[in-house]
């Protein structure tokens, strides 16, 4: 009996491997087009680190004319979670990070080179096991859980490294004929790759990101197939990184000291390897400590916390652009209106180590992007956003001509407001637009130079009753306000108040404080004149009766 022999009677139904050869041809693609995947577990939520390689990979083969898909690896089936994968697919939605092919929802898949769900491909994962075992590459043991735990044990006591080679590979020795014999006898089994390599020699390899890095050689007899019949991930990646053509292979630099082993396996599979790039992982301050942002401590670890935040995708993802590559940001300053698309990332000016997340920065990308937004982008944004998670803003923006106005108010000009950075800020924002907010809260007008409320009062009332005429423009409205400081005793011009100090008790800056705090309850605010034009006289004059206590 030979190989092959065993090979069939392991695998009677498996295929020969040059029918999926043939059934997944090599894609035809322009010189230097880049394949690349985002090859998650349905285990869980989408990490924010997923997203930046998932990104990542979604640029490269954009800029490069090339192919970006979604693959579910959910070989380990113990750990998936229910609808895993409508969370991947979704997450990647929410983005806007749209794979060329792959999986588009729980069950159904886009594309000529799937199934994109490795459980649905099971018969061609053994189709290679069955194409090592009949070159002598792959082999059945039957060492039980009890014999590798009696073996971990022996490694310990003998302080050597843990793992199935050499001496310590039981099975890697046995004849075809013992083999076929235990597994004639009905005994259980799984099928291990039988390594060429030797701890004491080394491997060079050039890293996409990392650049030169050296490694002992594998020589662990990896498991390949498992009982259930299905590959382990190290099998499964390099099979379907072949036939779907991937050229580059962006993943956590957790993976690195896995490349022996990986390059082993293409290489005895008699594939191409594709190129590694392994990005550094995102990391936060913790007390002075850098540590990776974690899935259980840190919320915005998760990529549903930005869409719970209304953080807007474009925002996150020039926040991510910016970690990727230091280049981002003059790139932005010198073309500020440009579409992220049109920026060239590239992997060899990464960070060989991890960037820190900075959420004050993001927030800050967050105002500069919203403050690009048309009223209209903006309306429909945080109206889709407080369908799903605010339903009092969610009532305010049904009057849609009147929110139109007041997201209007400061945009599109040179300066445009920066004053939201997330959707969830909106309500708190722009809740003195709107009476029922604003009347039903009982906050204290935070007056400051000007806070004697007689004066207030008079000020107030002088302004209705005297100044104030919603037909003047902008220029015409100030100079009645500087008007209206005169004759309260106040300097007309801030240069002069200035030039005289101890001159005037207050000049025509802090009459315009007094007008904006009775108006809005609030310092800080956009341009007053739009939101007088906004708000009308009547709505300024109810305002101004409630401020006069």
């Amino acid at each position: 009996m030979d190989y092959k022999d065993l090979a069939d009677l392991i695998f009677p139904e498996a295929k020969e491997i040059s029918y999926y050869e043939e059934k997944y041809p090599r894609r035809n693609l322009k010189e230097g087009a880049i394949v690349t995947r985002f090859a998650p577990s349905p285990t869980g939520f989408v990490h924010i680190g997923g997203l930046y390689q998932s990104l990542i990979a979604r640029k490269l083969a954009s800029q490069t004319d090339g192919v970006f898909f979604l693959r579910i690896e959910d070989t380990d089936q113990k750990r998936e979670v229910e609808n895993g994968i409508s969370e991947i697919v979704n997450s990647l939605k929410d983005f806007a990070i749209e794979p060329d092919e792959g999986m588009i929802s729980e069950t159904e898949g886009k594309g000529e080179y799937g199934p994109y769900k490795q459980s649905q491909r099971k018969e061609i994962y053994q189709a290679y096991a069955k194409y090592l075992i009949e070159q002598g590459k792959a082999y059945p043991c039957f060492c039980t859980p009890e014999d590798g735990e009696a073996m971990r044990a022996k490694q310990e006591a003998a302080k050597v490294r843990p793992g199935y080679y050499g001496v310590w590979a039981k099975c890697r020795n046995n004849t075809v004929e013992e083999m076929v014999e235990k597994i004639k006898n009905g005994e259980s089994y799984i099928i291990r790759f039988k390594s060429p390599g030797r701890e004491d020699r080394k491997i060079k390899h050039k890293d996409v990101i990392k650049g030169n890095v050296e490694f002992p050689e594998n020589d662990q007899d990896i498991v390949i197939i498992k009982a259930d019949g299905l590959p382990t991930y190290h099998f499964a990646h390099a099979v379907d990184d072949h036939l779907m053509g991937t050229t580059h292979v962006i993943r956590g630099d957790e993976w690195l000291s896995s490349v022996p082993l990986h390059l082993q396996l293409f290489y005895e599979l008699g594939f191409k390897a594709p190129k590694y790039a392994h990005i550094a992982p995102i990391m936060k301050n913790d007390n002075g400590n850098k540590r990776k942002l974690s899935k259980r401590k840190d919320s915005e670890a998760a990529v549903s916390y930005y869409e719970e935040e209304g953080i807007p995708e474009e925002a996150v993802k020039e926040y991510l652009l910016n970690i990727a590559n230091s280049t981002f940001e003059n790139w932005r300053r010198a073309n500020p209106d440009k579409d992220m698309s049109e920026f060239e990332l590239q992997l060899n000016k990464m960070s060989v180590s991890g960037a820190l997340f900075d959420m004050v920065k993001l927030l800050d990308v967050g105002k500069t992007v919203i403050s690009k937004f048309t009223a209209e982008k903006v309306y429909d944004e945080v109206y889709k956003w407080a369908k799903r998670h605010d339903e009092e803003l969610e009532k305010l923006l049904e009057n849609k001509e009147y929110s139109l106005k007041v997201f209007g108010i400061e945009r599109g000009n040179k300066k445009p407001r920066k004053d939201i950075s997330k959707w969830s800020d909106v309500k708190e924002n722009i809740g003195y637009m709107y009476d029922e907010l604003f009347f039903n809260k009982q906050e204290e007008y935070p007056y400051q130079v000007i806070s004697d409320q007689e004066k207030i009062n008079q000020i107030l009332t002088l302004y209705i009753d005297k100044y104030y005429d919603e037909k003047d423009d902008k220029q015409t409205w100030f100079n009645k306000i500087k008007e209206l400081s005169g004759e309260m005793g106040y300097c007309k011009e801030v240069k002069e108040f200035k030039a005289n100090p101890g001159m005037y008790e207050a000049h025509v800056g802090d009459v315009s404080t007094v007008l904006r705090v009775a108006l809005t309850r609030r310092t800080n605010t956009p341009d007053m004149y739009e939101i007088m034009q906004i708000l009308g006289k009547e709505r300024i004059a109810k305002r101004f009766e409630v401020a006069k206590k």
